[in-house]
């Protein structure tokens, strides 16, 4: 069984609530469709009822009529969300003029659906820019106990089964957050390990990634790994991680048992966390590029709940694809 194909059945298999905030865009109506036909969630449609229709005739989406469709601008439980958003952010400054106004914004009701319980996950960001999918989710949804960063991972399907989890790599963060602290860095890992366990079903084998493998050379920026891989630890004392490790040490058994002999991951990682945006966003696409591998991302991980940003050049497929995921991190965080 291919990797999509078994997200997807773990997805039918406990159909979680996905709120999808642009649901009077064409290629979101389409997967909703899809994902309706092949039962990978409990669809919510967020946008004009008129629009919906329109496309719904046009296509002739008639399984549409399965989805939960909320009109943004007038729907039962606007004061209750407009309610919550206010006691969110009073602090901030939030009134309740603003918050009547903002509560007709699909994003932030879509937000507002998945913490006051109506929604367990949600994919946005077709036609909208990642700061505007991210800014709701930050202020309502928040990040998850333990962790203050939110950071994007890629799922790395190689040709080569000789890497990684028979092909699989994940590699995190290459979408984000530019320069983590050490802090940061360690919870991105723990992130990463759970986005693993949630979504994959395998057990991660960490390497905090660097120029160096265990003091080969000194520098800051070596330090930061090798703090940020003691925190981890701390944070889960369950993850099997090791760093500071360069990749050929993470990644291939000679090299990691010369470089980094007593290592539990060094030559077998399945995870490699870069030490920064720059690292991190240039490696994925090289090995996108040069290996010919499927990139599968970004995930964005640890939020308290699953929200996921979509390329605004995203497919169709796409959107499906994410939607089974964002499912599979729902289910995921339930079990936990």
């Amino acid at each position: 069984m291919d990797l999509l194909k078994s997200i997807r059945t773990k997805a039918s298999q406990d159909c979680q609530r996905i709120v999808l905030p642009e649901g009077d865009e064409e290629r979101t109506i389409l997967a909703a469709h899809q994902v309706i036909s092949e039962k990978l969630a409990h669809v919510i449609l967020l946008g004009d009822p008129k629009k919906i229709g329109f496309l719904v005739e046009k296509y002739g989406l008639h399984d549409i009529s399965k989805a939960q469709v909320i009109d943004p601008n007038d729907h039962k439980k606007k004061k209750e969300y407009a309610d919550l958003l206010l006691e969110i952010r009073k602090s901030k400054g939030m009134t309740r003029e603003n918050a009547m106004k903002l509560v007709t914004d699909p994003l932030y009701l879509g937000t507002l659906m998945i913490k006051a319980g109506d929604a367990d996950g949600e994919v946005a960001g077709a036609r909208n820019a990642t700061i505007d999918v991210l800014r709701p989710a930050f202020q309502v949804v928040k990040t998850m106990p333990g962790i203050s960063v939110v950071s994007g991972a890629f799922i790395m399907i190689l040709k080569d089964k000789e890497f990684g989890e028979d092909g699989i790599l994940v590699f995190s963060d290459g979408a984000v957050h530019p320069d983590p602290t050490e802090n940061e860095l360690a919870e991105i890992a723990v992130a990463t390990a759970k986005t693993v366990r949630h979504i994959l079903g395998f057990e991660p084998r960490i390497a905090m990634c660097s120029f160096s493998t265990k003091g080969s050379a000194k520098h800051p920026l070596v330090d930061k790994v090798v703090n940020a891989t003691k925190l981890a630890k701390e944070i889960d004392p369950s993850l099997i991680i090791d760093g500071e490790l360069q990749i050929d040490a993470a990644l291939i058994k000679e090299i990691g048992e010369s470089k980094a002999p007593g290592s539990p991951i060094a030559g077998i990682a399945n995870v490699l966390i870069f030490p920064d945006l720059n690292s991190g966003n240039i490696g994925y696409k090289l090995v996108q590029r040069l290996a010919h591998a499927e990139a599968i991302g970004p995930v964005l991980q640890g939020m308290a709940a699953p929200i996921n940003d979509l390329s605004r050049g995203c497919s169709v497929s796409d959107i499906v694809n994410l939607v089974a995921i964002t499912a599979n991190q729902a289910i995921g965080m339930k079990n936990n």
